[in-house]
């Protein structure tokens, strides 16, 4: 039970005496499910795509187009969640994302051709977007609500549930087909999800305002507003494209350049998720530590110098500890520029700079890809860093500029 209560206490960031924080406590638990669902949920259909694979007989290529469709879904679907959740609100928008997921998840088994299995993935995409536009809304105004910088718990609860999903997923591998797997997922997915929308239905979403009071009557987001929003989607960017590429290409790295075993390799992205995860167990208290400002340019510094490490490092160890330095250092910059985005622009700030995010995870795999058949692997794995980098100059540039708006 003590530990049970000690990684309760560093996700939901411990109790609270105030009679505000009681009265928000069961909606922050089921956000804080919503977040740990879809990170399981993604997590466990990632480890069944060799499976998907074989079941379709799609080639590297036909299956890397047919991929696309999750993002090519979710990128097109940001944008249209922001709206719903300005006319509806963002608390029925995730119920409804987070069903429809669960749903989708069940469709790729059902697919025997790479064509269908790209439809169906847009499907699963939209929701998969919509689901984290939405969701990230709700958690902007409980933020505001509690007036504690929390959203880092919210992504490390979602850090964890694709940990889990992924250990069950490898478990599962070999027992369960991936018919049954999925259909599993999707029935847990339905009860966990019924389960916290009631909560989440019960509840409107908290003051206070996320905007100015002159932005009671109605006037649209200023130009300013929306140049300080651009830049918080570059940093989402910057540090997404870090989490694709190492997603993607750092096996390789590890497999190809410095020659380790298959299951160490295996270990490189696992040791950079594990470093993230517990970054953003920590990132509240960093946040009220350090602020937004500073946490920014010191996990883009962080995140910096470990990239370089890991992908010019000789060794295998040293590249590995790169990788968990670049974890910690990327860990609370998405959640903190989404965040940012949010309070600026409420739902379309966060469906803009996720888009921004999106679009750098999009990019980061091919880009990394061609300028590894150009130069090498290792010069290429350097990009992640320089964008490390720039993210921190930004919010260093920036940082007098987001406190004048949010101040007007």
């Amino acid at each position: 039970m003590p530990t049970l209560n000690k990684i309760r206490t560093a996700i939901l960031g411990g109790p609270r005496v105030t009679s505000d924080a009681d009265a928000l406590r069961p909606l922050r638990s089921a956000l804080t499910l919503f977040f740990a669902l879809d990170g399981f949920l993604f997590a466990g259909w990632v480890v069944r795509i060799p499976a998907i694979k074989q079941q379709t007989g799609a080639s590297e290529g036909a299956l890397g187009l047919a991929l696309l469709g999750v993002s090519a879904g979710a990128v097109a679907t940001m944008t249209l969640t922001g709206r719903l959740c300005r006319r509806f609100g963002s608390h029925p928008v995730t119920v409804a994302a987070a069903l429809l997921m669960c749903l989708g998840i069940a469709l790729p088994p059902l697919t025997h051709s790479a064509l269908a299995l790209g439809l169906v993935l847009l499907v699963f995409g939209a929701a998969y977007g919509g689901l984290n536009v939405a969701m990230n809304s709700a958690a902007v105004d409980l933020v505001a609500a509690l007036r504690r910088p929390v959203m880092p718990s919210f992504h490390a609860a979602f850090s964890v549930g694709g940990m889990l999903g992924a250990g069950l997923g490898a478990l599962l591998a070999g027992r369960l087909s991936v018919t049954a797997h999925l259909l599993l997922l999707t029935a847990t997915g339905l009860v966990a999800g019924a389960a916290a929308g009631r909560v989440l239905l019960a509840h409107p979403a908290p003051g206070p305002p996320r905007t100015p009071e002159p932005r009671a009557d109605g006037r649209r987001t200023t130009t300013r507003e929306r140049k300080l929003i651009a830049v918080f989607g570059t940093v989402a960017l910057c540090t997404a494209y870090g989490e694709g590429a190492l997603a993607d290409w750092g096996a390789l790295h590890l497999r190809q350049d410095l020659a380790a075993p298959a299951g160490l390799a295996a270990l490189g992205y696992s040791v950079f998720a594990l470093a993230m995860t517990l970054g953003r167990l920590s990132g509240t208290a960093l946040l009220e530590r350090l602020g937004q400002t500073r946490l920014l340019v010191a996990g883009g510094t962080t995140a910096a110098l470990g990239m370089l490490l890991g992908s010019l490092a000789p060794s295998l160890w040293a590249a590995l500890a790169g990788f968990a330095i670049t974890g910690l250092g990327l860990a609370n910059i998405f959640p903190v520029a989404v965040g940012r985005a949010g309070e600026l622009a409420g739902p379309g700030g966060v469906a803009a700079a996720s888009t921004f995010g999106y679009g750098g995870m999009l990019l980061g795999p091919p880009a990394i890809g061609i300028l590894a058949d150009r130069f090498s692997l290792p010069l290429a794995l350097t990009t992640v860093a320089a964008l490390a980098a720039v993210s921190a100059l930004v919010a260093y540039a920036t940082r007098r500029a987001g406190t004048a708006v949010s101040a007007g």
